[in-house]
């Protein structure tokens, strides 16, 4: 179901082995989200070539749609989209939160119009388990109650984010009773929440621990909060979660923020933004950040980051011996202004394989007991500029 070894440590930072039903995974590990059933732009198979060890798919929108008839049809995720490595599934917490107006939280679950056709749904923790080990998930989120950070102006008070954490605690609870009536034989992870009150964190994090999930989470960070309030979270809550446990901090982020979270004990992350931004021509690279949009790339014959492996930048080679693709900044920069569907595809190939390739460095620096000389020098190389 789930096993995690860790293997050893450089202060806080953590290199370690998750074994799951469908494969293992070495952290610290960053996971690609497919939302819908698939990562945005890419196929499983180039997803498989740069990498990726475990992605995401999220219980709301899957639920919505293709539904669950069919996804029980197909016995899961899967077979579904083709991926035979591990999946994490969110439990559509998050989602139920971003509906704002359209959603009411009871103590039973949320009450909510479909963002697709407006049809009155309602979700409960025991629903959640009940989708997701429908999906047969590698590893299923409880269902939680993310505690925003800024409401219209109106930062959350302390009163408000206890009893949106105390909430979550109640669920935690409702969702492990049922994961086991279902007899899943994944894995369920906890999910710290507290808002950015460090007390909060610490008392949800005693009453996750005392239920002994096999995993936990750290949520309600990347909510809107200014960056050194999710800083101050990162360096608080995650150590001290179990140290024999996996450890997720859940919708992290930039570049500098992985590093700076296995320097904190985390295990595992996830974010939206390498695809994210490369829809919007924002790459990643080595040297800092790329605006493949901007009028100075027009004629630059360099491709994105001459450091890189992936397709986008180096190619791939042929039977023949010949070697194809490598793209330009100037073709890409092209493609960009024309609107062209190639443009977000490579330049999401590009964004992944840069993530998963620095987390697999970082792995690397871990084994060779080198992780702060390398975490100075990343550092350094992102500040230099592209």
């Amino acid at each position: 179901m789930l096993a995690f070894e860790l293997l050893h440590t450089d202060g806080r930072a953590r290199r370690g082995r998750l074994t799951l039903n469908h494969g293992v995974v070495e952290t610290p590990i960053f996971m690609p989200v497919g939302t819908y059933g698939t990562v945005k732009g890419v196929t499983p198979r180039s997803l498989q070539e740069m990498g990726a060890q475990i992605i995401l798919g999220n219980t709301f929108h899957l639920w919505m749609r293709p539904g669950l008839d069919v996804l029980k049809q197909f016995g899961g995720l899967h077979r579904f989209e083709a991926w035979n490595r591990p999946i994490l599934t969110d439990s559509g917490g998050f989602q139920v939160w971003s509906l704002g107006e359209m959603r009411k939280i009871t103590e039973e679950g949320v009450k909510f119009a479909s963002p697709v056709n407006g049809d009155k749904l309602f979700l409960t923790p025991e629903m959640s388990m009940q989708i997701q080990t429908l999906l047969n998930s590698d590893i299923v989120m409880q269902f939680d109650e993310c505690t925003p950070y800024d409401t219209k102006g109106h930062v959350t008070t302390e009163a408000e984010a206890r009893f949106s954490m105390e909430l979550s605690r109640r669920w935690a609870a409702r969702c492990q009773t049922e994961f086991g009536r279902l007899e899943n034989p994944n894995a369920l992870f906890g999910i710290v929440q507290g808002g950015m009150f460090e007390h909060l964190r610490e008392e949800s994090l005693a009453a996750l621990v005392d239920m002994e999930f096999p995993g936990y989470a750290v949520g309600g960070v990347s909510v809107g909060e200014p960056k050194e309030e999710m800083l101050r979270i990162m360096a608080h809550t995650p150590n001290r979660l179990p140290a024999d446990k996996p450890r997720y901090l859940m919708g992290v982020g930039t570049p500098e923020d992985l590093v700076e979270g296995v320097a904190q004990g985390v295990d595992m992350f996830d974010c939206v933004m390498p695809t994210r931004n490369a829809r919007n021509g924002h790459l990643f690279t080595r040297f800092g950040d790329l605006k493949i949009r901007n009028a100075r790339h027009r004629t630059d014959e360099r491709p994105l980051d001459e450091t890189c492996t992936c397709y986008a930048c180096r190619g791939q080679a042929l039977a023949d011996g010949t070697v194809s693709g490598g793209f330009s900044r100037a073709y890409l920069h092209h493609l960009e202004r024309c609107g062209e569907m190639l443009a977000p595809m490579l330049a999401s190939i590009h964004n992944l394989h840069y993530y998963l390739n620095l987390m697999r460095e970082i792995r690397e620096a871990l084994d060779a007991g080198e992780f702060t000389a390398f975490a100075q020098q990343f550092r350094q190389d992102r500040a230099r500029g592209i």
